[in-house]
């Protein structure tokens, strides 16, 4: 699932994922200035009575700097100082280590920004359909009580003598932009794009942090423990040669036995029971619209970490690996994943080719010559 969105593998051009978040964030801002479907409502309501405030209590900066800014910079430091964390042997190369923390990092913001865009995009779409009514909506509205009658929406005769329910065609607000917002009310999207920036980093703060739920036996992580350090493939090696020592009754170096018996910090390797199993906690607001943009916001989030994390419970901390360049939407009939350059798929394909050829004349000749002692004993 991961994608190739370096610089370098993309040939200095603009990665994909980067222009699809972009594209949905505008989308969203396009979509929050049009003019939304205004739902009647009625004057005789108390739920939309409440005075217009210019000044919102949590201004539109300050939701920014705490679902944006703030989520950006904690990904930013966890990533230049956590990773690749202590699985790192000290004879790992500068370049491979910075490499992985710009990865990381990479991914990180990534995730974060596809979050953040698609809660706002859905937010905002459901707003312009929906239309339902503000706290401050006569307020806002300045209706036309004089000529009520004008603006009753027909239908079913009212029960209850003065309650009418009128169009929004009875506001004489001029300010087209404060009427049009007293109609978006559902869902919140303070709390859509809250959720979605700070759900996104308490997820990627329990991933590299080790924090999981629910609680992990050793037993799922105790087969292939090399899986998750941080370079596989040298930890492997290392549980290969601690394993042949003691397969061969020789008396295991210190390394190796730190590497058989991991109870501790240094630990070569380190599975995800011996990382803790601390709950993570999720706060809820009250309020249905809320509630729904939080729920929005909580999708989205996790969506987006799944999309470029792996699983909490077993992924060690670590995004997915980058796709090859030419693989980045889709591997194509008949290879097998979406890693790997060009030019390997070429020559594996090309051994594929020439084996099953060398496998069809094999088999053809064998064919041959079954049917021809067939036929002669016939």
């Amino acid at each position: 699932m991961g994608h190739n969105m370096r610089s370098r593998a993309n040939g200095g051009r603009i990665s994909a994922p980067l222009v699809i978040i972009i594209v949905a964030a505008g989308v969203g801002a396009v979509f929050s200035s049009i003019t939304p479907n205004k739902r009647p409502f009625s004057l005789n309501n108390p739920e939309i009575s409440f005075p217009y405030l210019e000044k919102e209590k949590i201004s539109t900066i300050a939701l920014a700097l705490c679902s944006l800014l703030a989520p950006a910079a904690i990904i930013f430091l966890v990533c230049l100082f956590l990773v690749p964390g202590p699985t790192v042997s000290k004879s790992i190369p500068n370049a491979l280590i910075w490499r992985r923390k710009l990865w990381e990092w990479h991914t990180g913001w990534l995730g974060l920004g596809l979050s953040l865009a698609t809660a706002f995009l859905i937010t905002n779409g459901m707003k312009n359909l929906f239309g339902k009514p503000r706290l401050d909506l006569l307020s806002r509205c300045v209706p036309d009580v004089l000529n009520i009658a004008n603006y009753t929406v027909k239908g079913f005769l009212n029960a209850l003598e003065g309650f009418n329910v009128v169009s929004a065609t009875i506001c004489k607000q001029t300010d087209n932009e404060i009427l049009d917002d007293g109609f978006k009310s559902f869902p919140s999207g303070h709390s859509s794009f809250s959720a979605a920036g700070l759900i996104y980093v308490s997820l990627f703060l329990a991933s590299k942090l080790a924090i999981t739920i629910p609680f992990l036996a050793p037993s799922s992580f105790s087969q292939d423990r090399s899986r998750f350090s941080a370079f596989p493939s040298r930890a492997e090696g290392k549980a290969l040669e601690a394993q042949a020592a003691v397969n061969s009754g020789k008396e295991p170096s210190r390394l190796n036995e730190q590497v058989r018996k991991p109870s501790g910090h240094n630990n070569a390797i380190i599975t995800a029971r011996n990382q803790a199993a601390t709950p993570l906690c999720i706060s809820l607001h009250h309020g249905f619209d809320i509630l729904f943009g939080y729920f929005i916001g909580t999708v989205t989030a996790i969506f987006a970490f799944r999309y470029y994390h792996l699983p909490i419970s077993q992924g060690a901390g670590w995004s997915w690996g980058p796709r090859s360049q030419d693989r980045r939407f889709w591997a194509g009939v008949g290879v097998g994943n979406y890693v790997g350059s060009s030019q390997s798929s070429a020559v594996e394909t090309k051994h594929d080719i020439e084996t099953r050829v060398a496998a069809d004349r094999q088999a053809t000749n064998e064919v041959g010559a079954i049917s021809g002692g067939s036929h002669s004993a016939v």
